[in-house]
């Protein structure tokens, strides 16, 4: 994993783009220019990865939804990324009878099965088409990259592998087996992509443990089959880490249930809690100008700005991990460097109209010709710093609106202590009934994650009085009766799970920045810093990966495919402690969680750790969820 996953899917999508040889890197030459036709799962595989100008740069003239209407091009060669579905499948046919293109390279975001690939071959022949099917190939690609560290398995029908989906009371078994080979195959095209057969451990009695043992099984049916096998030669990464295997740990998603309702206090998680933030989009409604509309008048729309939160924007690279309150000042420190460097730029622009022949001013001429070449040279990037810093000016205030009128600091600070056991200054009543403090929803989140976190569930009485505020509040009370039959049957499981006693210091307000000129107006928000502390997901890496005796981890399954006969063991083989880990969550992630692996992984020296999830929700859309597994 010395490369990151994410460059790898890159250099694969570059390949495939180069009709499946892998670029030249100092080729003078034009590209050949051609038409990539993508269904929205291949949109959304190359969109976090690839931007327009870079696909342009490979010769992609146009890119095209294939279900969308096409005019034919006859002399361009077209690049098909599509999933091996029927309608896929016939639409791609139907190009073929149609002879849209000179030639057609199909490349299969997941493998294709022999009787689809029948076909395709059958309308070629019925379109006289044959030689100009140029190539067909599976790219395993089935899973989508939004961090050099992080990727989710799909954002298309997301809802088919959800934690509602795979938790609903009436599931029958050949759906769950559904489900668990949609994982399992995006697990393996990950595991095709990274060039590595790890060892797997997952929890037993789970959600997770089906997957393990699938995907174990299809692991080592890869490796018999020495002649197709994907895991051999040019693939496995050019030998960085043949001596050292990958640990892959499966956990399942009711293992913490506390974590995605949790509130925030780190930018991205923020940002992917209170905006609309997907495949590192975000999408902000900005708010138009106060004056009043005549009466009668329609009233303004809003408009609905877009921003791309990308690797290229050091910014976002630097700080979305940190607390907010360091966000906001260090976005003022920018635009503060910004301007000093613009006035610098104007001051140079007045001295170079300087009047008189005099030898002083000559000398200055000479010297500021030269700052000012350097000051034109460096535009472009004063105007990308500029861009950035609105950008971040944006996003953080629109972030800020939300902690201020919801007061998601006193949340946060709140549900921490709940979390780590520490003594509360208000009663839980008074905040569920405080008008002034957050949402229904915040409301009802803070409730669940204090019945979560109780070692035992309050008394009836108790109960009654909390459910009346709740609804006093506005809260649905959907979630909390499943919640409620959760609780029961994993009391009976296992103990619940610990948070850590650690709670965030507040620092006093916002530091001097905040109140001097600064764009953010920060009074009353509190300046709370983080300490770090191990959520479960990260607890149990920690176990598995130092090799760790634990309970909460001892009777986790071992599984290698490499093992000529699959056994059935605990005991690990390995006892060397391992260097790289891959964290997935069957059942949906969040950036808290990636956020705390992250963090904890920094003070492992030369360790690397990736975090994947079967979907990546915010506690808005777990909610959702829970309310709909608890509706009777």
């Amino acid at each position: 994993m010395a490369a990151g996953i994410r460059e790898k899917q890159t250099v694969a999508l570059k390949r495939m783009l180069n009709f499946n040889v892998p670029p030249v890197k100092n080729s003078t030459g034009e590209p050949v220019w051609k038409v990539l036709i993508y269904d929205r799962f291949g949109q959304d595989i190359i969109s976090p990865l690839l931007s327009v100008k870079e696909l342009r740069d490979m010769g992609i003239t146009l890119h095209l939804l294939l279900h969308s209407d096409r005019d034919a091009i006859p002399d361009v060669p077209a690049v098909y990324f599509v999933m091996p579905t029927e309608e896929n499948i016939d639409r791609m046919c139907q190009d073929l009878r149609n002879q849209l293109y000179e030639s057609y390279y199909l490349n299969f975001i997941s493998a294709i099965s022999r009787s689809k690939l029948e076909d395709i071959a059958n309308a070629a022949i019925g379109a006289n088409a044959v030689t100009q099917v140029a190539k067909v190939f599976d790219q395993y690609l089935n899973f989508i990259t939004l961090e050099d560290d992080m990727f989710v398995l799909c954002n298309q029908n997301k809802e088919l592998v959800s934690y509602h989906a795979i938790n609903r009371p009436d599931i029958t078994d050949t759906e769950m087996e559904t489900i668990m080979d949609t994982i399992v195959d995006s697990l393996f095209c990950f595991f095709v992509t990274l060039g590595a057969i790890p060892i797997i451990r997952c929890s037993r009695g789970t959600a997770a443990e089906m997957v393990a043992v699938k995907l174990d099984k299809k692991l080592r049916e890869n490796l018999r089959d020495a002649r197709n096998s994907l895991f051999t030669g040019d693939t496995l990464g050019a030998g960085q880490f043949s001596f050292q295997r990958p640990l892959l740990v499966l956990v399942d998603r009711n293992i913490d249930l506390a974590t995605p309702l949790h509130h925030t206090w780190t930018y991205q998680a923020l940002v992917h809690d209170v905006l609309d933030f997907h495949l590192n989009r975000v999408n902000l409604e900005e708010s138009v100008g106060t004056e009043s509309t005549p009466a009668g008048a329609r009233p303004k729309k809003k408009n609905k700005k877009s921003y791309d939160l990308t690797i290229s924007d050091k910014f976002w690279q630097k700080h979305k991990g940190s607390p907010f309150p360091e966000v906001a000042e260090s976005v003022q420190q920018e635009l503060e460097s910004y301007r000093a460097q613009e006035d610098e730029v104007k001051r140079l622009k007045s001295i170079m109209g300087i009047e008189g022949e005099d030898e002083g001013a000559i000398s200055m001429l000479s010297d500021n010709t030269a700052k000012l070449t350097s000051a034109v040279s460096s535009l472009p990037e004063l105007l990308e710093k500029k861009r950035l810093i609105d950008l971040h000016t944006n996003v953080a205030t629109a972030v800020l609106e939300h902690i201020k009128s919801r007061k998601l600091d006193v949340y946060f600070e709140y549900e921490e202590k709940i979390m780590s056991k520490s003594t509360l200054d208000k009663s839980l009543l008074d905040m569920i009934s405080d008008p002034d403090a957050g949402t229904p929803e915040d409301k009802m989140r803070l409730f669940l994650i204090y019945y979560i976190s109780s070692a035992q569930a309050p008394s009836e009485i108790d109960l009654e009085q909390y459910k009346k505020a709740l609804m006093d509040a506005g809260c649905n009370l959907a979630p909390l009766s499943y919640i409620k039959q959760w609780k029961a049957f994993t009391k009976m499981a296992s103990a619940p799970t610990s948070y850590g006693n650690a709670t965030p210091k507040p620092l006093g307000l916002f530091s001097r920045v905040m109140n001097t000129g600064s764009q953010f107006v920060m009074e009353g928000v509190k300046n709370l810093v983080l300490k770090q502390q191990n959520l479960p997901v990260t607890r149990i890496l920690d176990n598995l990966m130092e090799m760790k005796s634990n309970p909460e981890t001892d009777d986790y399954r071992y599984f290698d495919p490499k093992m000529l006969r699959g056994s059935d063991s605990s005991v690990p083989r390995n006892k060397n402690p391992f260097q790289e880990a891959i964290v997935f969550v069957v059942g949906g992630g969040n950036y808290i969680e990636y956020q705390n692996l992250i963090d904890y992984i920094k003070g492992k020296q030369g360790k690397h750790v990736l975090y994947g999830c079967s979907e990546l929700f915010n506690a808005t859309q777990f909610i959702k969820q829970l309310s709909q597994l608890g509706q009777k």
